[in-house]
């Protein structure tokens, strides 16, 4: 290891801008998923970085988020966390908001770092081992221009999340195995997804990445060049006072894409040693994407009732029911998602939470601003 590796410093950019409209009506715009206690008393931004505290301290924890949640954000970090809330203007994707995330680590740290780029809304119930696995994926990205994905091994043939295929011999970082990426296939067929999980060759994208900044700002710049060049003459004005009008003029022009659709897929491509390498994460993973997630990870056993208020249950099973002030009793029905909050109530099969998306598409269509 180099010695310049050694000296590089280590930063978390947590990803929190998204609605999580499926927690409706829970999730609004201005306290969404991320800022809920959906799974356990903290909120999934807070246990998101508690998991991250032992390995990174609160002033190199940045946090991308936007206008609408940005106050409550920073109520939630740490102090020395506040400091380095980065909002933007409009939502562009995850490819811009790393990037700019990126610029800020670059300009922080006077050069290159190392920079963990994760979710703030998934659940890991095994915390300790997902340090472990972090840790052994930032001594991997210590490598110029090497790249590094979480894997997830499925459980099932899932449609709903990205693939990860791998090949070849494995690294070998504090003794986890690293395997190079083959390519990424997004949201796949049915038939295809049982023929990924029988293979044992691929895994879930979690969306947790590894890499130096000088390897990501180097790809951006391959594969989306007007969006670094727009980045770049950004960077020029940090800390100072045009700064904020810099932001707002150039990023609604950014291109709106995905950091897996815009570098990590186009860099499986390319000829020459492998640069993007995946980690099978076995930690008790889940994007808690649905009601439906909720109830799965709370229930101790299939057609258990879970009652997240007081309440009771009489032949009846398969519920979730929430509802913080009310008791709430449930008499010979199944498979059921009641969620209950002061101006709203959702009653929805458990089998289409998935639908409560296209519920708060159609509150946006009628202008029922009251309700999101």
């Amino acid at each position: 290891m180099s010695k310049a590796g050694k000296e590089l410093t280590t930063h978390a950019v947590i990803l929190a801008g998204g609605r999580g409209t499926r927690f409706w009506p829970r999730s609004r715009m201005r306290t969404p998923k991320q800022l809920l206690n959906i799974v356990g008393k903290d909120t999934m931004l807070e246990q998101t970085v508690a998991r991250l505290r032992p390995l990174i301290p609160p002033e190199r924890i940045w946090t991308v988020t936007n206008a609408e949640q940005a106050a409550a954000v920073k109520k939630q970090l740490p102090a020395a966390a506040r400091k380095r809330v980065l909002t933007e203007p409009i939502g562009r994707n995850t490819a811009a908001a790393i990037a700019l995330a990126a610029l800020h680590v670059r300009h922080a740290a006077k050069g290159d770092a190392l920079m963990a780029v994760l979710p703030a809304d998934h659940f890991i119930a095994q915390p300790d081992q997902y340090r472990k696995i972090v840790g052994a994926a930032l001594e991997l990205a210590r490598e110029p221009e090497r790249m590094i994905v979480l894997g997830i091994p499925p459980t099932r043939p899932d449609t709903g999340f990205g693939y990860v295929e791998r090949t070849g011999d494995a690294l070998s970082s504090n003794g986890l195995p690293a395997f190079a990426v083959r390519r990424f296939t997004e949201k796949p067929a049915r038939d295809l997804a049982e023929q990924y999980v029988a293979s044992g060759d691929y895994h879930w994208n979690a969306g947790m990445f590894f890499w130096r900044v000088s390897a990501f700002l180097d790809n951006l710049k391959l594969f989306l060049p007007k969006t670094h060049q727009a980045l770049e003459s950004l960077a020029e004005n940090i800390g100072k006072k045009t700064y904020e009008r810099c932001l707002r003029a150039i990023y609604p022009k950014l291109e709106n894409i995905s950091v897996d659709y815009a570098i990590l897929e186009n860099a499986t491509r390319q000829e020459g040693p492998p640069q993007v390498y995946v980690i099978p994460a076995e930690v008790g993973w889940s994007d808690i994407g649905s009601w439906a997630a909720v109830y799965e990870l709370l229930a101790k056993q299939s057609g258990d009732n879970v009652l997240a208020g007081p309440g009771q249950a009489h032949d009846a099973s398969g519920n979730f029911l929430y509802s913080p002030t009310k008791f709430i009793t449930a008499i010979g029905v199944h498979n059921l998602i009641v969620v209950e909050t002061p101006d709203a109530l959702l009653i929805v099969p458990r089998d289409r939470a998935q639908d409560v998306a296209k519920l708060v598409k159609s509150l946006e269509e009628r202008k029922l601003t009251k309700l999101l």
